[in-house]
């Protein structure tokens, strides 16, 4: 009995040893990050290496459905609307696939990114863009061991979506909306400040006890700017007028802040605003 407890010991703990060893993946995961003008662009994939093979045309078969990597589906994304290879692409992320050729490859962007190797069930209707990549074989003497994605040729609007293996490389251009961005900063910083900021910044000279005629200043500009302001913005309105002694003009903002938050059914802002009427003689 004793001989069998130290067998069944000694098995656990070999057991336990070989659960605890951690091997290298075949297929190391990637991160691409990289910004293009004002757009994040991600990929997520993992690299197969070369390993003595013969990679196109024999382990990646020539126009046959292709992952784009190995492992679950190579991912790209994209944190504005893009265009690629001309053609309008939603934010969001995207698999990969290709069908490489000798002299060019497919390259689809396809809204599924759940799963390994390739659909099996291919929907057309699934493919956001498609395009075709012209190859370019590496100079002589030159092979790349891992399959790599890069992102080359930056400019502030554009880039190309690099795919490179054994001895070949295939680009992807993509557009990004960096123009229309910063013509729309431009109009609102030209524009000059919005109601927002204006109430923002009133709200915090208020409470923090710093200059009240520049805060009253900056509310009124908000409220002026505000098609119909709020019942919380108006009691904020209220607040500054009662500080800077406005009394008056105080009592009338708040029995308007008062009405629009019994319309909106605010019992904590009807309340408080009785209780400033109240306090000011308004009541």
């Amino acid at each position: 009995m004793k001989k069998l407890v130290v067998l069944v010991c000694v098995a656990l703990v070999s057991f336990s040893m070989e659960a605890q060893i951690t091997t290298p993946q075949a297929s190391p995961s990637s991160t691409l990050k990289q910004t293009v003008g004002l757009t994040d662009v991600t990929v997520e994939y993992s690299r197969p290496s070369m390993r003595g093979r013969t990679i196109f045309g024999d382990l990646v078969p020539y126009d046959k459905l292709w992952r784009t990597g190995a492992n679950g589906y190579t991912l790209i994304t994209f944190s504005d609307d893009v265009k690629i290879a001309g053609q309008d692409v939603k934010a969001g992320t995207y698999s990969i696939f290709t069908k490489p050729g000798t002299a060019s490859w497919e390259v689809f962007f396809y809204t599924d990114t759940q799963g390994g190797g390739t659909p099996r069930d291919w929907d057309d209707n699934k493919v956001v863009a498609k395009t075709t990549a012209q190859v370019f074989p590496m100079p002589e003497g030159t092979t790349i061991e891992s399959f790599t994605i890069t992102i080359d040729d930056l400019t502030s609007s554009s880039a190309n979506l690099g795919l490179m293996w054994e001895n070949v490389y295939v680009a992807v251009p993509f557009e990004v909306p960096t123009d229309v961005a910063v013509e729309k900063d431009i109009e609102r910083a030209l524009g000059g400040p919005s109601a927002g900021d204006y109430y923002a910044a009133a709200v915090y000279y208020s409470s923090e006890g710093k200059d009240i005629n520049k805060a009253k200043e900056w509310m009124d500009k908000a409220m002026s700017m505000t098609e119909k302001p709020a019942f919380w913005q108006l009691r904020q309105q209220s607040l500054i007028q009662a500080k800077s002694g406005d009394k008056k003009a105080a009592i009338a903002t708040a029995k308007k802040s008062l009405a629009a938050a019994e319309e909106a059914g605010n019992a904590d802002y009807v309340k408080m605003n009785k209780d400033s009427l109240k306090e000011w003689g308004g009541m």
